[in-house]
Order: C-alpha cells, then sequence, then structure tokens
C-alpha cells in the first residue's frame, strides 16, 4: 500500500522536575543544598532514509509520544535525560504545522535529521540556587513542557523527471521500456495507482530518474480522480514529460487538459522544462506524423517514439538527460 499523506500528533516529553533536598552527615550539622537537576525530555526527531518509501507506518501510529525527563534527586544527583524519538520517514517528506501551516521541514537527504518537537529542559535543583546571601534555598524549578505539534506529512516524489498523460496512454509502459523498472501494466485506466520510479540509464554510464505517475484527468487540480495525490509529486520533478498516444482523438485538446490543470494547481508549475513524446507511433505514417507535428507547441521539444518498436527512445533518453543537465538562463 502506498501512503503519501498522514496527519499525526508529536508530543515530546516533558523536563524533570529539580529537587530540593539537603545534607544529612552525621559531622555536617548545617548541611547544605544537595538537589539536583531534573532530566531533559525526550525530542522527536526525523530522519531521512533510503529504506522507506512510504508513510504506512505512520498511518496506524497517529499519536507519537517520548518519555519525560526523570525527576532531580538528592546528593546532588540528575535526573536521566529521557531518550530521543527518531522516526525515519522517505526523502521527500515535507512536514507541516497543521495549525499554522508553517512548514516544519524538507527531508530530502539520506540521514537528515530534524526535530519536529524539542523535549523540555530539565528543571533546577535546589542546589542550583544556593548563594552567600541565601545558603540553604528551598526553591527549585518545574521541567518545561515539552512541545506538542499537530502536522501533516507530504511524500513529494524525489525524481529528475515526470511521466505526465492522461490515464491509460501507456506510461507504465514507457517507463519499463526506458528503464528496469516494470510497473504493473493493464488495458484500464489508472492501472498505476501509486507512483513508480525507474532509473534511466542514458550514454556513457549516466542516469536519472524518471517518475511514473498516476493519470492525470480534467478536474484533477480540484481533487477529482487521484487528484492532489498525484500532482503534489510532480512539484520536484525538473522536466515533465507529457505523454501523448497517437491514437488520440485531439492531440492538442489533450495536451491542453494536461497544461491546464498543471496551472490550476500550481502556476508555478508552468516554468518547469516541458518534452512532447508521441507514443505508438508506430501506428503513424510520415503524413500523419506530419499533420500531428503541426498541432505541437513550437516552444516546447516533441519526439516519435514506439515501446513496440523501441524507436526513439534512445533519443528521448538523451533529450531529458540534455535537458536535465542545461543550466536554466
Amino acid at each position: 500500500m502506498f501512503i503519501d499523506q498522514v496527519n499525526i500528533e508529536v508530543v515530546a516529553g516533558n523536563g524533570g522536575k529539580g529537587m530540593v533536598a539537603f545534607r544529612r552527615e552525621k559531622y555536617v550539622p548545617k548541611g547544605g543544598p544537595s538537589g539536583g537537576n531534573g532530566g531533559k525530555g525526550g525530542s522527536i526527531i526525523f530522519r531521512g532514509s533510503l529504506n522507506k518509501t512510504t508513510l504506512l507506518d505512520l498511518k496506524y501510529n497517529k499519536i507519537i509520544k517520548a518519555d519525560s525527563g526523570e525527576n532531580g534527586k538528592a546528593k546532588d544527583m540528575f535526573g536521566k535525560d529521557a531518550l530521543d524519538i527518531i522516526i525515519e520517514v522517505p526523502l521527500g517528506t515535507v512536514v507541516k504545522n497543521l495549525e499554522t501551516g508553517e512548514v516544519i521541514a524538507d527531508i530530502t537527504k539520506e540521514n537528515q535529521e530534524v526535530v519536529i518537537a524539542k523535549g523540555g529542559k530539565g528543571g533546577r535543583g535546589n542546589a542550583a540556587f544556593a548563594t552567600s546571601k541565601n545558603p540553604a534555598p528551598k526553591i527549585f524549578e518545574a521541567g518545561e513542557r515539552g512541545e506538542t505539534k499537530n502536522i501533516s506529512l507530504e511524500l513529494k516524489l524525489l525524481a529528475d523527471a515526470g511521466l505526465v498523460g492522461l490515464p491509460n496512454v501507456g506510461k507504465s509502459t514507457i517507463i519499463s521500456a526506458l528503464s528496469k523498472s516494470r510497473p504493473k501494466i493493464a488495458d484500464y485506466p489508472f492501472t498505476t495507482l501509486i507512483p513508480n520510479l525507474g532509473v534511466v540509464e542514458a550514454k556513457d554510464c549516466r542516469s536519472f530518474v524518471l517518475a511514473d505517475l498516476p493519470g492525470l484527468i480534467e478536474g484533477a487540480s480540484l481533487g477529482a480522480g487521484l487528484g492532489h495525490d498525484f500532482l503534489r509529486h510532480i512539484e520536484r520533478n525538473s522536466v515533465l514529460l507529457f505523454l501523448i498516444p497517437a491514437d488520440s482523438d485531439n492531440h492538442k485538446k489533450e495536451l491542453d487538459i494536461l497544461i491546464n490543470e498543471l496551472e490550476q494547481y500550481n502556476p508555478e508549475l508552468l516554468n518547469k522544462q516541458f518534452v512532447i513524446a508521441i507514443s505508438k507511433s508506430d501506428m503513424l505514417d510520415e503524413e500523419l506524423k506530419a499533420a500531428i507535428e503541426k498541432e505541437m507547441p513550437a516552444d516546447i521539444p516533441h519526439l516519435f517514439i514506439s515501446s513496440l518498436t523501441n524507436s526513439g527512445l534512445v533519443e528521448l533518453k538523451d533529450l531529458l538527460w540534455k535537458i536535465l543537465n542545461t543550466p536554466v538562463e
């Protein structure tokens, strides 16, 4: 099961209380203060991990709570700090505060650690308050409260390029032909219900990551179909590869639908690099190819490809690699 969005509550531990105590030594009738400090409460920490691919573990763990620090003790003994709780999350996880909308963390690197909820500081015992004017204080501090936050986690796939197309246009077939990925392939809409990543090997042992994303439909920007579950993943892709099948009833209209949904969801997506691939081109003769070319925007590069005959696939790999490695002006 692919889970890419969950809401949870994180509760850091409170700091332990400081202790009020005095020395009780046989030959020291007026022993000084000896109350120790309390320990620190445990924090909630998220760590990026390549071993995690979904947020499924957190779907069934709605509250993550750390222990409080131990109270201070007599004889100047400090309470123990509580252990931090470290939760591994997939790379590409964005953590937001549900109440403020603030982005707390964007975890994109392996072993990147972010404190999501900070544990409370331990309180001081009375030994810490001793002065020349007050050598035997009877005061102490309660430990600080740990942070409590209601947060959302969204997984946005980290891929160099993303395949964009209507349902059942052959995206899974193309990513299978371009990479070593073996996604589920069938002849019905929404075969791809979860994103698939494939590593595409270009020339000279070069490679890049291509994401096969669930099909985009009209109204997706409003949540129709797989809606936002699809659209959030393309926000990180540097290049968007629009896949339009040769047997489409209207190639231009299909492209317009895709671009419009991106714009409605987030206009900044239109600033990305676009490439158009006309799939199933083995069905076309030169006259039909020329007719389709006239429908394509002049400012977006396009190619004719076929996973059946492998035509155009090497050229597509090279084009994507070139765009990915050309600095944006």
